[in-house]
């Protein structure tokens, strides 16, 4: 399935359901998210108390009071430290409780984004874009984080906080107090939702344009010696250049976008500020309310525009951070086209027969690979696939790990089809040697362990032997801990498909599937490791698909395709006498 980097349409439902894949991990901790909401409530009881003690210590300084408790005005300022220090520390309580119920979020769906990736079928694997979907996994599992902390204990609790403010205002003050606020709020959030949904597709193509741009400099420096064999520093370059100068363009426009959003806010709040201090200043004018009463409302008109104004940036990032994570949860909802049956047996392996019964595939409906096809492969026996480039060798391969299903027909093992077994149990029964070997940025002893991950260091060195790699090893300065480079780009052609053939015989699985695995090898080499591999055969189902027919004469049957069906099948002499496709490569291969 190719992986789709356009822009998304903007899907309220779609973002419904980022919440549904978020709620399990706040219940999971619903007592630590109490503790930290209790929190919360207190920082702001302390929070709103605050101009209120600001009211009586300018009334106190500013004029003779009745009051006793009034004629303290120290012990009012101290009072006003400690509100401030309370509302700070339960703020920090707050985010130290629910920390842990973020991190733990951040790890649970990325860990099921990463599981779900590599469940993933082939078809998907051989499309997708590696750099912008690293991307798009980073910026989804930050996102998450963004979305959990802020809506959760940040608009929530700043509309509480308004609305406490706007009946107190309306109390004490009169509706027309009330009123400013609340028609400056509903301007505020009006000019906020409305530009900012306007601004997303400017977000989108500044994703978009990032994700372009990463994967074409991913792309080029996998592909470095290419690069260089054919001159094309400038064109990689000047590839590179075009995608960031669209990320460029896309984030001049957020940038101006974001210009006219926030001076639309501030332009609000401006408004609101002057008209509620203007009506304050009148009523102090008129002795309706003291200095104090004027400098409460304005310590609780800062005190709401400044949340509000976090508000209308929470808003902006969760927006921002829900179009972070759409790829990330598309990701999820990615199906496999090769299925586990529920409750799938192990497959149970006897002797390792293996029958290809009329077996039809396609990569897709007009691409016909393998029709028809049926032969049997005895169980303890080296089998070779041999023909032309694109007769369908290696999609059996492919088809007897179930990296796909057959469209017609099926494959069995013992007398099991594999389409009816557990996956994990098929696939530790099979070892392959790809032809195209690729390994880990690690050390040479990493990767043949990875074969096994339980074998013992003596079975490690000893698949190392076989594979005929010990000499090369032990010349090298850090021996076994050799890092191979990415990719394993540091080793030739031939170190690598002995590692690769070292990693697979550590495995020691019942049959074994060599898809070129020595076409990379000199001749000494070759011979050795065939050798090796032939002795190795005696006690397994083995599958070779070759190129080089010189390597598989020794074979109990050769199997020749041609267009996805068997044209030939014998020993090499059996084919040989026939005169048919198979002498005649052989004949042309002689010469």
């Amino acid at each position: 399935m190719r992986r789709n980097f356009s822009i998304p349409n903007e899907n309220d439902s779609f973002n419904v359901g980022v919440f549904k894949q978020v709620l399990p991990f706040l219940v999971e901790y619903r007592l630590r998210i109490l503790f930290a909401f209790l929190c919360l409530v207190l920082a702001k009881v302390a929070s709103v108390y605050l101009p209120f003690v600001l009211k009586y210590t300018v009334d106190t300084l500013n004029q003779e009071s009745a009051n006793p408790l009034l004629l303290m005005p120290l012990g009012l300022i101290a009072g006003y430290g400690l509100l401030r220090l309370a509302n700070v520390v339960f703020a920090e309580l707050r985010d130290l409780l629910f920390g842990r119920v973020t991190e733990r979020a951040m790890r649970r769906i990325g860990l099921k984004v990463f599981s779900h990736i590599h469940a993933l079928d082939l078809s998907f694997h051989l499309s997708r874009k590696t750099g912008g979907l690293a991307r798009d996994i980073e910026r989804g599992v930050t996102g998450i984080s963004f979305i959990m902390r802020f809506l959760v204990f940040n608009i929530g609790p700043t509309l509480i906080e308004l609305c406490f403010v706007i009946g107190i205002l309306w109390f004490n003050y009169g509706v027309i107090y009330a009123l400013v606020i609340l028609i400056a709020v509903a301007c505020y959030v009006f000019t906020t939702v409305k530009v900012t949904n306007w601004r997303i597709k400017f977000i989108r193509e500044a994703n978009l344009a990032d994700n372009q741009s990463n994967t074409r400099a991913v792309d080029s420096l996998l592909n470095f010696e290419t690069v260089k064999y054919f001159n094309n520093e400038k064109t990689e370059s000047d590839y590179y250049d075009k995608d960031l100068a669209q990320w460029e363009r896309a984030r001049r426009k957020n940038r101006l976008s974001l210009f006219a959003l926030n001076g639309g806010q501030a332009t609000i709040i401006a408004l609101a500020m002057t008209a509620m201090l203007l009506l304050a200043a009148i009523d102090v004018q008129n002795n309706i309310m003291t200095i104090g009463d004027f400098v409460l409302v304005n310590a609780f008109m800062m005190q709401i525009f400044i949340p509000l104004n976090f508000l209308g940036f929470v808003y902006r990032e969760i927006k921002g951070s829900l179009t972070n994570i759409e790829n990330m949860f598309a990701l999820l909802n990615e199906k496999a086209k090769v299925i586990e049956l529920p409750e799938a047996p192990n497959i149970a392996i006897t002797t390792g027969d293996i029958t290809f019964s009329q077996v039809d595939f396609g990569y897709t409906d007009n691409r016909q690979v393998i029709s028809d096809l049926s032969f049997t492969v005895k169980g303890g026996t080296k089998v070779a696939i041999v023909g032309a480039s694109g007769a369908g060798k290696s999609s059996l391969t492919k088809l007897l790990f179930r990296f796909y299903d057959v469209t017609g027909g099926s494959i069995q093992i013992d007398g099991q089809d594999i389409a009816h077994v557990s996956l994990s149990s098929l696939r530790k029964a099979i070892g392959v040697v790809p032809q195209d070997t690729v390994l880990f940025n690690a050390s040479i002893y990493d990767n043949v362990h990875y074969g096994n991950l339980n074998a013992t260091k003596d079975q490690v060195y000893q698949a190392i032997k076989d594979a005929q790699l010990a000499e090369f090893v032990n010349s090298l300065p850090d021996k076994y801990d050799t890092q191979v480079g990415e990719r394993g780009l540091k080793l030739s052609g031939g170190e690598k498909q002995r590692v690769a053939i070292a990693r697979t015989l550590l495995k020691q699985s019942t049959i074994l599937v060599f898809d070129e695995a020595t076409s990379s090898l000199d001749s000494h080499n070759e011979a050795s490791i065939m050798h090796t591999l032939n002795q190795i055969a005696q006690s397994h189902t083995t599958l070779v698909i070759a190129h080089r027919l010189s390597t598989i004469t020794d074979a109990d049957l050769i199997v020749y395709l041609d267009k996805g069906q068997v044209v030939e099948q014998g020993t090499h002499q059996t084919l040989l006498d026939l005169q048919g496709h198979y002498a005649r490569l052989w004949q042309a291969q002689a010469k």
